[in-house]
């Protein structure tokens, strides 16, 4: 029951949160806390079971599955509301509720109307992400895996910035259209299966225990990766993400980021690989080019920005690509790198994004060409600024290098030239986080050019401007640096980087059976 009440909780919560904002405005910010901690207390145990030295094998207790729990829901068909929870899935749910808290707190000042239904589509949305880590079902798995999308299209539509409907439109056409090449894929694999075996089922045990063999599994298994690649993103499937990350608010962006993205990549472990043995292998050539492609290119294209939130996107695509790199590896070493990865972009992404959105709500832009020195005059944020863009880049010590590291060595055996090409996308990301930091952070209080710029825009772009350049200049309309709230969600999110990069392995060690067998099932 546990599993189910992680769902369950977020679901409820956003209702009341909705219902409650006619009482008062404040409450549903409160309600969404309060569903978020709860689900976190009820995962605690399972999480502390792992992490128990005197029992590596604690609460395995359905082979390799944590907790296994299933009810009927359409029986004519073998359908099942059939949930599980194994360390991948784990480690996803945890990551999940921990950047939904963070999200939570960019959401507390950000938002200021429509406050109920705002913490409705955010709760919900997180609800669709949980069930789609922990849905053995195929068809509850499409379920959830449309639960995630719609709410996300009304947190673009309707809170974000100027051109908000154009982003959420191409948001939801992209992933609709990857959502039906899903569905399409899901009735063909269970209908293949039924021809094999005489027994129709969606279940995701009882497909993977009778891997489909006929001519047609190379197009059902395409099909999987087209909609898992959108959802990645991979190139050329990534142009929605740039346009939703720049158009969302701060807690949509950091939804987005952390966990959204992630469905992509934990869709081709969980289900590309191993149902798709040999054609996996089939189209791993072709896989391991887009995801060199989408390394370099999106590491260029981060270069060539001037709004903050389009380079950190663009950076998205690039650091995703070390995901699909390494699951088309298939490698023990890629493949635990692969979770590294998805674990440590989603803390330092899902971090500059929220200074990003900091820095507007103080400044009125995000544009690096009117940004400059903002270490003299908010020396707190832009020292954890200089922390995640190192993070970013791949500092050693910190999680991502650990994950890209483990990625690049793992494909090295197996396939060395991808590696090597890919390997060239560190040293882009390096040169695009240092200009970054390098405009925004030192240099003068404020570049020249801004200045000029406030002769040429409108009457309100002049007030906003006016805030900045007040700011340059050390008058009493310097904004305000760092508040407690906000130090400590950095400061928790820095810590979990550096966890992840100076103490690795337990976390690899927990990984090891549950990888080592999708590894073994791909094979």
């Amino acid at each position: 029951m546990i599993l189910l009440w992680l769902i369950l909780l977020p679901l409820m919560g956003g209702a009341l949160a909705w219902y409650a904002e006619r009482f008062d405005a404040r409450l549903p910010a409160w309600i969404a806390l309060a569903a978020l901690l709860s689900c976190l207390g009820l995962l605690l145990p399972e999480v502390l079971a792992q992490m128990s030295p005197s029992d590596p094998a604690a609460g395995l207790r359905y082979g390799l599955w944590l907790q296994d729990v299933a009810w009927e829901w359409i029986p004519r068909f073998n359908i099942q509301l059939h949930l599980a929870l194994d360390n991948i899935s784990l480690l996803l749910v945890l990551l999940t509720l921990l950047m939904g808290l963070v999200a939570l707190s960019s959401a507390w000042e950000e938002i200021v109307e429509h406050k109920g239904f705002f913490y409705f589509n955010f709760l919900w949305s997180l609800a669709g992400i949980l069930g789609v880590f922990l849905a053995m079902d195929m068809l509850l798995f499409f379920l959830f895996w449309e639960v995630m999308l719609v709410p996300m299209y009304f947190l673009i539509a309707i809170w974000g910035h100027e051109n908000r409907r154009y982003a959420a439109i191409k948001f939801f056409l992209f992933t609709q259209a990857g959502g039906l090449l899903m569905l399409l894929s899901i009735i063909a694999l269970v209908l293949v299966h039924y021809q094999q075996t005489a027994l129709l089922s969606f279940d995701y045990q009882r497909l993977l225990a009778a891997p489909i063999t006929s001519a047609s599994a190379r197009w059902i298994c395409l099909g999987f990766i087209l909609a898992f690649l959108v959802k990645l993103p991979a190139f050329p499937f990534h142009s929605w993400l740039p346009d939703a990350h720049t158009q969302a608010p701060t807690p949509a962006s950091v939804i987005l980021a952390a966990v959204l993205l992630k469905t992509g990549g934990y869709g081709l472990l969980r289900f590309v690989l191993p149902l798709f043995p040999s054609a996996s292998h089939y189209f791993a050539p072709l896989m391991l080019t887009l995801a060199v492609i989408g390394i370099v290119y999106g590491a260029v294209m981060a270069f060539s920005q001037t709004d903050m939130k389009r380079l950190v996107a663009y950076s998205s695509v690039s650091h995703m690509g070390f995901v699909l790199l390494g699951c088309f590896s298939f490698n023990l070493l890629a493949l635990q790198g692969v979770m590294l990865q998805m674990l440590a972009h989603g803390v330092s992404t899902s971090a500059l994004f929220v200074l990003v959105g900091m820095l507007q709500h103080r400044l009125h832009t995000r544009d690096l060409n009117k940004l400059g020195g903002l270490w003299q005059c908010l020396p707190r944020l832009s020292a954890m600024g200089l922390f995640f863009a190192i993070a970013a880049l791949g500092m050693p010590g910190l999680g991502n290098f650990v994950a890209e590291f483990l990625v690049l060595l793992g494909g090295f055996e197996q396939h060395a030239g991808f590696s090597i090409l890919a390997a060239s996308g560190l040293v882009l990301g390096a040169i695009y986080c240092l200009r970054m930091i390098s405009q925004s952070f030192w240099g003068q209080l404020l570049l020249p050019r801004a200045a000029g710029a406030l002769a040429s825009t409108g009457p309100d772009s002049q007030t906003q401007l006016s805030g900045t350049l007040a700011a340059a200049a050390g008058t009493s309309a310097i904004p305000a640096d760092l508040n407690v709230r906000e130090a400590m969600t950095l400061a928790m999110m820095a810590l979990a980087l550096l966890l992840l990069g100076l103490h690795p392995q337990p976390l690899l060690s927990e990984l090891n059976a549950v990888l080592s067998a999708l590894l073994e099932a791909a094979s």
